[in-house]
C-alpha cells in the first residue's frame, strides 16, 4: 500500500513525501519582481512545515510583460544571485523547490495601455477585453527564448527545476483554444498545430537546461468552456510532451473548479487519474485537495503520484508536519483555528 509519506524520486528530485505546495500568487514581490522579506518568510515557514516540493508563484520571463502586480520575475541574470537566498533556505529546511515561469498574454488588466501584449491571434479576451498583437514567427522564436533563458537562470540560481505554466488562460493555454488561436499558419487550425507552441517551448527549454534537469508543466485537464481545450485535446498534448521527455505534469482545470468548490474536494481527480493511465510522467493533482483521507484513497486507487495544495499551506504552514505526527484532521487556519484560509479578506468557516 502506498503512503502519502513515501519518499519519491522524480528524475533529479528526491522528495521526502508526496505533498506539493502548488503555485499561488502571493502579490508580495517588489515592483521589479524581486523577493521581499515577507515573501521569503512564507517560503521559510512552508518549507519548515514538512512539504516535499514547493512550486513558486509564477515568475514573468520578459521585463516588458508583467501580467499582474506583485509577481516574481526571472527576466534577467540579476535574479540568479538574488534567488540563491531562497533556494538555499528551502534546501536547508529539507524541501525541494522549482520555479514556475509564465508569459501572461491578454488575460490581464495590469498596465495594459503602456506595454505590448502578444497573443496567438488579435481577438479580445473574453474577460478583460484586451486585444493582443498576433505574434509573428520572429516573436514566437523570441518567446521560446524567453522561456529557455528563464529556465537557465533558474538552474543557475539553485532551483531544482522549472514548471512551464500552460494552464489557467495564460498565453500557452490560449494556444490550444480555437477562440484565442485563429491562426492559419503552423501554429493554428489542427490540434497538432495548436499544440505546436507548447511543445516547441518545452523543447527549447530542454535543449538549454539539459536532460538532467527537472522540467514540469501545469496544464488544464479541460477549460470547461466553449471553444476551449477539452479533455481529449489535453490528453493529446500531454502524450506528445510525454514522448518528448516531460518530467512531471500538474493537472488543473478551468471553470469547473469554481462551479464545484462548495460541493466536493480534489475536483480534478478523475481527469488526472485518466491522464496518469496514458502517460509515463508522474502526475501531480491540484484543485481543492483538502483531506488526508481523500488524498490517501486517490493515491491507492489511481496512478496519481503527488498532491498539490496552496491555500491550506497559507492557512497552516506546519500542516504536513502535523499530519506526519498523526493528527490527520484537515488544515486549520492560523488566524481562527477553524477554516481553510480560503478568503484572503477574512476567514470562511468550515461547514
Amino acid at each position: 500500500m502506498k503512503s502519502l509519506f513515501d519518499n519519491i524520486n522524480l528524475k533529479n528530485l528526491n522528495l521526502k513525501n508526496r505533498f506539493v505546495r502548488s503555485a499561488t500568487w502571493e502579490k508580495l514581490a517588489d515592483d521589479n519582481g524581486f523577493m521581499t522579506d515577507k515573501l521569503l518568510n512564507i517560503y521559510d515557514r512552508v518549507s519548515k512545515g514538512g512539504v516535499g516540493l514547493i512550486i513558486t508563484s509564477y515568475a514573468y520571463i520578459s521585463e516588458t510583460e508583467k501580467p499582474n502586480k506583485g509577481m516574481l520575475g526571472i527576466y534577467s541574470d540579476t535574479f540568479i544571485s538574488h534567488y540563491k537566498k531562497l533556494t538555499d533556505l528551502v534546501h536547508k529546511n529539507g524541501s525541494k523547490i522549482i520555479l514556475q515561469i509564465v508569459y501572461g498574454g491578454s488575460q490581464t488588466k495590469y498596465n495594459t495601455s503602456d506595454r505590448l501584449i502578444w497573443g496567438m491571434s488579435s481577438v479580445p479576451h473574453k474577460k478583460t477585453g484586451v486585444i493582443p498583437k498576433e505574434m509573428n514567427q520572429s516573436e514566437i522564436n523570441l518567446l521560446k527564448k524567453y522561456f529557455a533563458d528563464a529556465s537557465v537562470r533558474a538552474k543557475k540560481a539553485g532551483f531544482d527545476g522549472v514548471q512551464i505554466h500552460g494552464a489557467h488562460g495564460y498565453l500557452l493555454s490560449q494556444s490550444l483554444s480555437t477562440y484565442y488561436n485563429q491562426r492559419k499558419d503552423l501554429y493554428g487550425g489542427s490540434l497538432e498545430n495548436r499544440s505546436r507552441l507548447i511543445t516547441e517551448v518545452y523543447s527549447e527549454v530542454r535543449k538549454n537546461v539539459g536532460d538532467d534537469y527537472h522540467v514540469s508543466i501545469k496544464i488544464n485537464c479541460s477549460d470547461f468552456e466553449e471553444y476551449g481545450t477539452d479533455f481529449e485535446q489535453s490528453v493529446y498534448l500531454l502524450q506528445k510532451l510525454d514522448k518528448l521527455g516531460i518530467d512531471s505534469v500538474e493537472v488543473s482545470g478551468g471553470k469547473k473548479l469554481s462551479q464545484l468548490k462548495e460541493h466536493m474536494e480534489s475536483v480534478y481527480a478523475w481527469y488526472a487519474g485518466e491522464i496518469a493511465k496514458k502517460i509515463k510522467a508522474p502526475v501531480i493533482l491540484v484543485g481543492l485537495n483538502r483531506s488526508y483521507a481523500t488524498m490517501d484513497k486517490i493515491l491507492n486507487t489511481t496512478d496519481i503520484d503527488l498532491f498539490s495544495m496552496a491555500r491550506p499551506f497559507l492557512a497552516e504552514p506546519e500542516l504536513i508536519n502535523r499530519w506526519g505526527n498523526g493528527d490527520l484532521s484537515n488544515s486549520k487556519c492560523i488566524s481562527c483555528g477553524k477554516c481553510y484560509g480560503e478568503n484572503e479578506n477574512g476567514c470562511i468557516m468550515v461547514k
